[in-house]
């Protein structure tokens, strides 16, 4: 294999294929990783460019490399494998799916040891691509990377379509590494390298016999516990029982019938049930006598394991329809009415996209979604939440919101031997008339609903985060990160000999402008069509195609400057004057059209900007490294939307922009002073 166009496709496959499996792997194994998902790929934007930098001392070294490190990886991740309840400390934001009154207790070590080895191996894996963008010019170089991208984002997705499990991830990495090798005389360290290789995949292999199943969002574990129940785990976290309904015992899980109780002379003749998981939910529902139910499930494995090891079969039963989906989609799809809508423990513990802090869920605890719930009730319609909510902040938060949603404060059931763990929110016509609240009931009071924290929306759309703002966590591990990556950038380009002048701030900036663009746009497809796996993976196809458009359209007319600025601007400030909540318009085809419209006008002229500087660029390696390490720094300033939210994202993308102006244009007045 000697064009280099072939090798460049095949190194950035490799790269974007190894950043989404360790951005899906670690978190199944470390589950506290997940709520730090965007440090893995932060580390991975910082290997690249660190990469890139070495390969300008050392370019003769092949990817292999990137094994070593990428071993260690695997061995730190499997010696602090989580399968058990984790002790943790309670605070202003919540982790469902943990014991009462735990959260998820940061192994900062181990967190520290995971971004350390990910920047190594990926900078392994990236030394070819320096000296790859260097060998042709700047924009036919940048045209193969991007189709290297799109071959690495397309082959992990059909893996995660078809469920397989982390061997086959890592055997076609070891197969991609393999086709990259050079046919010369091998060397200490290339053997090292496969080794190291082998070894990752005998882990593999040793993690496969336990036999865990791998859906498109979790590590999947099916167990029996004491107590005889079939179990389900997700990423080493027990996470859902299977009862037979006649057998369960009511004070272990007992707000599935509490509504039931409540209205006993009601007949519900259609009941949605959203988080239907394994079943159980549905077969509470079968036994009261509910005409049909349509069961909503976003994971496809765990439906699975419910249809085949339910003691009750729920699935099987000919009044039950089932729908795969996002249940915040389900709603924005169907035009059926519901004379009982139940959102049933719909809590995730994994984070859905590998920028915004978004889960599974997050888009389903909004009050436009509560309003959506409302909007699909039948006359006479009752809307339930229950689950362990852990503290009663939450709760007072869904009250508030139910209050705004429906006219009247909801009826709630709680527990108190669960330490406000389970508890039963009602809302809807026939709760309302209920008056006084019976046995066993309450309604928040005025004042506590006042006080409640703010409602969570689609462009706030952050239910376990109690007040706007980055916890302080966040903001020393950010810190510490930066820093790292500071000193590990100083070093590597000290080691390179990199002249301090081809380091670009205008490729910088345009790099964390950029990978902020991307988020947003994550976040308005994930509104609009669903917080799904799917979703994430065609969004970002999506952009890296647009992004082979713009440099087509610079290959056939060079775009003015003013131009691309112009349009950029233009575009920004219409995403920014028409949010995704606008685009809420059926049919869905009518909406897809102006979503991508919306959504991609202002990353295909951020890209016409992108190409038009590469495309005069004379060190391409050095700004393509900026370009990455800027992307590094974006994924750190994404956490402002935990205080801004999502929509006022764009107008720190437009400041960016006009920073990155600025920079081109200091650098040309520059560049024209020298010449004359």
């Amino acid at each position: 294999m000697t064009r280099p166009e072939t090798r460049l496709v095949l190194t950035s496959a490799t790269l974007l294929f190894t950043e989404l499996l360790l951005i899906r792997w670690i978190p199944a194994q470390l589950v506290y990783v997940g709520f730090f998902n965007n440090f893995v790929l932060i580390a991975s934007f910082l290997g690249i460019g660190v990469g890139i930098l070495l390969s300008r001392r050392r370019p003769d070294i092949g990817p292999w490399v990137g094994s070593i490190p990428l071993l260690a990886l695997v061995a730190l991740v499997f010696s602090n494998q989580l399968n058990a309840w984790i002790p943790v400390q309670r605070g202003g934001e919540v982790f469902l799916g943990f014991s009462e009154g735990r959260q998820v207790e940061v192994d900062v070590a181990v967190l520290g040891g995971v971004v350390l080895l990910v920047t190594a191996a990926m900078a392994g894996f990236a030394l070819p691509l320096g000296p790859l963008l260097a060998s042709m010019p700047p924009l036919r170089a940048y045209s193969f990377d991007i189709l290297g991208s799109i071959a690495g984002v397309a082959g992990f997705a059909a893996l995660s379509a078809l469920d397989t499990p982390p061997l086959v991830w890592f055997a076609l990495l070891a197969a991609l590494l393999l086709v990259q090798t050079e046919r010369r005389r091998p060397t200490l360290a290339t053997a090292l390298g496969f080794a190291a290789l082998g070894a990752v995949i005998g882990l593999a292999v040793l993690d496969q016999v336990r036999g865990d199943l791998y859906s498109p969002y979790y590590r999947i574990t099916v167990y029996t516990p004491e107590n005889g129940a079939q179990a389900i785990a997700v990423n080493g976290i027990p996470h859902q029982a299977m009862w037979p309904v006649a057998q369960r015992n009511p004070t272990m899980e007992p707000y599935y019938d509490e509504v039931y109780k409540l209205l006993p002379g009601k007949r519900f003749d259609r009941a949605l049930i959203i988080g239907a998981g394994s079943g159980t939910d549905t077969a509470v529902a079968l036994s009261h006598d509910v005409g049909s139910v349509r069961a909503v499930e976003i994971d496809p494995e765990i439906q699975r394991i419910g249809v085949a090891r339910h003691p009750d079969q729920p699935y099987a039963d000919p009044r039950v329809a089932v729908t795969i989906d996002d249940g915040r989609n389900f709603l924005r799809r169907t035009t059926d009415r519901f004379d009982l809508v139940i959102f049933a423990q719909t809590d995730s513990l994994t984070l859905v996209t590998t920028t915004a802090n978004l889960r599974l869920e997050s888009f389903l605890f909004t009050e436009e979604a509560f309003a959506a719930a409302r909007d699909h009730l039948a006359p006479g319609g009752v809307f339930v939440l229950y689950n362990y909510y852990r503290e009663q902040w939450l709760v007072d938060r869904y009250s508030r919101m139910l209050d705004d949603v429906f006219g009247r404060p909801p009826l709630i059931r709680s527990f108190p031997g669960h330490a406000v763990a389970s508890v039963v929110i009602a809302s809807g016509q026939p709760v309302a008339a209920i008056d006084p609240a019976p046995s066993g009931w309450s309604r928040p009071s005025a004042a506590t609903v006042a006080a409640a924290p703010r409602p969570t929306t689609d462009d706030w759309p952050l239910p376990y985060l109690r007040d706007p703002g980055v916890k302080p966590q966040y903001v020393v591990a950010l810190t510490l990160l930066l820093v790292f990556a500071l000193v590990l950038v100083a070093g590597s380009a000290r080691y390179a000999r990199v002249p301090a002048g081809s380091f670009s701030l205008h490729f910088f900036v345009l790099g964390a402008a950029f990978l902020l663009l991307e988020t947003r746009s994550l976040v308005t497809f994930s509104l609009l069509f669903g917080t799904t796996w799917y979703v994430n993976a065609l969004v970002i196809a999506a952009i890296l195609a647009s992004v082979l458009l713009a440099i087509a359209v610079q290959f056939r007319w060079r775009a003015p400057r003013a131009f691309s600025y112009a349009g950029l601007f233009g575009t920004l400030a219409l995403a920014f004057l028409l949010p995704p909540a606008a685009l809420l318009v059926d049919p869905p085809a009518l909406r897809y059209l102006l979503a991508s419209a919306i959504a991609f006008a202002p990353i295909f002229f951020a890209n016409l900007v992108f190409t038009g500087s590469f495309r005069e660029t004379r060190e391409a390696d050095a700004a393509f490294a900026s370009n990455i390490l800027g992307a590094m720094c974006g994924g750190v300033l994404e956490y402002a939307a935990l205080v801004i939210g999502y929509q006022d994202l764009v107008l720190v993308v437009a400041a960016l922009y006009v920073l990155a102006w600025l920079f081109a244009r200091i650098r040309w007045l520059a560049d024209r002073a020298l010449a004359t």
